[in-house]
């Protein structure tokens, strides 16, 4: 078997025993939606915190790419990008971006591969800026996976990561929900999302109405929800669903990068059980 048939067959595994969540599978849902608005916000994501309005010159590597959009992103401020991705189904949504925005374009790569195997890694090379939101706490050895990225980058390069922060029980509480969604039958899985995040959006609906924000919330509702550009339902039931899960407090993250020599140049902390975001500089 090769390579790329391995790392798909070891996907398909995981996934029929309930044991990963189909990211690339709500990932092409979401590409139907996909408009200049949801672009423009991760380009403007990635800007803010590269602190650049340009990527040209640079090479960046999007590990865990999903539907592509980062690495469209980068790709539109000039950047070199190879993108992959463990998932067959968002391997195929960030060609599909490709094929869409950037045809024939040979700065742009697009690969089947896994952070946890060194292998592959190695012969990536290394890259001005390494990318991977919110994908190393999915992998099911998220301090390995963190470890594996450190080589990718240049002395003098880049990494910014997203990883959930550690918010104790709650995490847990979460990480029991996220089980029993991908131990259900597909039919059930859509109305258990939402059952299991209803609570928190009737809390934000009633917060809107008491401050008189209503139309607020709902316009909220039709935007990007995070950096990635996401509708709300793609964002629960990749938030419920997304399986295997971790998590980490940004004290803890940034003592780990700095036994390496990465010093951190912009953190936002996220002080509830969604992402921190993180970019470090690597010093040697």
């Amino acid at each position: 078997m090769s390579a790329l048939n391995s790392v798909a067959a070891a996907h398909e595994r995981e996934v029929s025993a309930g044991q990963r969540f189909q990211f690339g599978r709500n990932w092409a849902r979401f590409l139907k939606r996909l408009n200049l608005e949801r672009i423009t916000e991760a380009e403007n994501n990635l800007k803010e915190f590269l602190g650049e309005g340009s990527l040209a010159s640079n090479t960046f590597l999007d590990i865990g790419s999903g539907s592509g959009l980062s690495s469209l992103a980068a790709r539109r401020l000039g950047a070199v990008v190879l993108s992959f991705d463990f998932d067959s189904q968002s391997v195929a949504c960030t060609e599909e971006l490709h094929h869409r925005y950037f045809p024939g374009d040979e700065s742009w790569t697009v690969d089947q591969g896994s952070v946890l195997d060194k292998e592959y890694l190695a012969g990536l090379g290394q890259f001005d800026i390494v990318y991977s939101w919110g994908v190393l706490h999915h992998t099911g050895a998220m301090w390995q996976a963190m470890e594996n990225v450190q080589p990718l980058v240049k002395p003098g390069g880049r990494l910014f990561i997203a990883i959930y922060n550690d918010c104790g029980e709650v995490s847990r509480w979460w990480l029991r929900r996220k089980r029993r969604y991908n131990a259900l039958p597909r039919l059930l899985r859509v109305p258990y999302a939402i059952y299991a995040w209803a609570p928190q959006e009737i809390r934000s609906l009633l917060s809107h109405w008491r401050s008189g924000e209503v139309k607020t919330y709902l316009r909220d509702l039709a935007s990007p929800r995070c950096p990635r550009g996401m509708s709300w339902v793609h964002d629960v039931i990749d938030w419920v669903g997304g399986y295997p899960y971790e998590y980490a407090s940004v004290a803890e993250i940034v003592a780990f990068y700095a036994r390496a020599g990465f010093k951190p140049l912009k953190i936002r902390e996220n002080s509830s059980y969604g992402c921190h975001q993180i970019v470090f500089e690597r010093s040697r």
